[in-house]
């Protein structure tokens, strides 16, 4: 008989940073019992993903085997672990268990889309755990840069997971609860057969600092300021907007939150109970009548986000504020990897107004919310795993932990999306290879990373659009006005416009055929694309997408 599997299958996060979807299964191969960790999402750039607005796991795998779905658990409130809530939960149609702040962020996402916000279920932290399947699961607190974050302690039949989370160790965080060294060294006391742990920083070689080292940099910055002082970091870390916004206070400035996010985390923080001290907040409205040397804006997008208050900003006014020369704009967070051109575009749109632009640069002003090398290796001594499978990371950042974990006398797994690793035996076993990929948030469409839609708007982009009118008679005898229109294509080229060079080929062409090929769309089509491009890449070097519109007239 065979024995059951332990299965852990990655879906998102697992070789990129981001997008994060961590599937476990208990039971009979091809019949386990599941739970999902995480359903985050991840952000288009222009170059790779024009148009699209949110980027998230294609769950495909998980959607076709519902039926053995029990539960979704998850870790902390960043967007990439809980950002696909409001997009899939409908395709998942199963509870989903949260730390209350997180839950607080969930059922908003939830309402927001018209959604049952009674899937959402608040959580208690560790020792409560929540039994789905043959899984009891319970949120471990850790300290992150967002409050209530929390490791998940799995247990099953073949052994207890602790699947780590984001998570730093910072015993001083202002806000939220401290890393707890007693309380992790409890949950492992029993044994742990298998920790999945967050990557993110392993080649970062020092001690991670504490969010506490911040707090007191602050101040002398803001009250050295001569005129309005701007500051961005992410809207989610509650504790760096606290010390900012008493930091302004402390400079005798007005403090006000600008950007959607910005106010919806500070609201629900409050709401729970996390931020109990908040310096009092003006409105945008009020703002503008406040002196530029009495004023402090906290605003949303430190990492170049187009439409954010920061990019806003740096471009010209935005609720009737604008900056000039001689205010100070602070980015007290760290530029994510892939975000570096779209801040720098930010920072020299302020530095040509004039404004002194302050970074995180010479570690003042900012420290990671993730665990670097050292502190990894502290979680790997406190849980004494069998088996370390890093995620959270780039494929260089898992690789680069699973070697650490052999060094420590670990067995590191390296699992990246779709890699599926049964855990049960007396080794951690990959069984099976699932397609994994993305689906796009396109407009108010949910769209499939292969369905097309972007590729052919990046083939446009690249080589440009021509439109072709062609008329054939009830005899399958081609009108000679064929009618071309071009869009992203220069109007001229060396020997003219080039729609009228495409028109006079065409004409050229369409004259040579027989009936037949004119009686045939599909080869008609073909023999028109063909020749556009074929002008196209002569004259200019490029080869259009193009589309044909084929009229064909009825005898009266």
């Amino acid at each position: 008989m065979a024995r059951d599997r332990l299965i852990y299958l990655p879906l998102g996060g697992a070789g990129e940073i981001g997008m994060n979807a961590y599937v476990y299964g208990y039971g009979p191969e091809g019949a386990e019992r599941l739970i999902l960790v995480d359903l985050g999402i991840a952000f288009p750039d222009m170059d790779s993903t024009p148009g699209v607005d949110v980027i998230l796991p294609d769950i495909s795998w998980l959607t076709d085997k519902l039926d053995r779905l029990e539960a979704v658990f998850i870790t902390h409130a960043h967007e990439d672990h809980v950002g696909g809530v409001g997009h899939l939960s409908p395709h998942l149609k199963t509870p989903i268990h949260a730390r209350k702040f997180t839950a607080n962020l969930a059922r908003r996402k939830l309402a927001e889309k018209g959604q049952d916000v009674g899937l959402v279920k608040t959580a208690h932290p560790w020792p409560a755990q929540i039994e789905a399947g043959p899984f009891k699961v319970g949120f471990l607190p850790v300290s992150h840069s967002i409050p209530e974050s929390a490791a998940l302690v799995i247990d099953t039949p073949a052994g207890r997971i602790i699947h780590s989370g984001d998570f730093k160790i910072d015993r001083t965080p202002v806000v939220g609860e401290p890393f707890d060294d007693a309380l992790w060294a409890e949950v492992a006391r029993g044994g742990v057969r298998a920790l999945v742990c967050d990557s993110t920083n392993v080649f970062s070689k020092h001690p991670g600092r504490s969010e506490a080292e911040v707090k007191p940099n602050l101040e002398p910055l803001v009250k050295s300021a001569k005129g309005m002082f701007v500051a961005t970091t992410f809207a989610s870390n509650v504790a760096r907007l606290q010390s900012l916004a008493k930091a302004g206070e402390a400079a005798g400035r007005s403090i006000c939150l600008m950007g959607r996010a910005m106010r919806r985390m500070t609201e629900a923080a409050v709401e729970e109970g996390i931020l109990t001290d908040f310096p009092k907040t003006i409105s945008p409205e009020d703002a503008a009548s406040v002196p530029r040397e009495n004023l402090m804006l906290i605003v949303t997008g430190s990492q170049g986000e187009r439409r954010a208050a920061s990019a806003q900003l740096s471009r010209g006014k935005y609720f009737g504020m604008e900056l000039k020369d001689g205010d100070t704009f602070l980015f007290s967070s760290k530029t994510i990897p892939g975000n570096e051109r779209d801040v720098a575009i930010i920072m020299n749109n302020l530095s040509e107004l004039g404004v002194d632009v302050v970074t995180e640069a010479d570690g003042l002003y900012h420290v990671s919310g993730h665990a670097n090398r050292p502190d990894l290796e502290t979680v790997h001594q406190l849980v004494d795993p069998q088996i370390v499978i890093p995620m959270h990371g780039e494929h260089r950042h898992l690789r680069e932990h699973a070697k650490l974990a052999d060094r420590l006398g670990r067995v590191g797994v390296l699992a990246p999306n779709g890699t599926m690793v049964d855990l049960a035996g007396n080794q951690p076993e990959v069984v099976d290879h699932v397609e994994t990929g993305r689906t796009y948030l396109d407009g108010s469409e949910l769209v499939g990373q292969f369905d097309g839609v972007v590729r052919d708007r990046l083939r446009m982009a690249l080589n440009g659009h021509a439109v072709v009118a062609v008329m054939v008679d009830d005899d399958d005898e081609v009108l000679e006005d064929t009618w071309v229109d071009l869009r992203g294509l220069p109007e001229m080229d060396k020997g003219g416009p080039l729609a009228d060079r495409m028109e006079d080929y065409l004409a050229r062409q369409l004259a040579r055929i027989d009936t037949r090929t004119a009686g045939d769309d599909e080869k008609l089509e073909d023999l028109i694309i063909k020749g556009v491009r074929k002008v196209a890449q002569d004259e200019v070097g490029k080869r259009p997408e193009v589309t044909v519109l084929i009229t064909r007239l009825a005898a009266e």
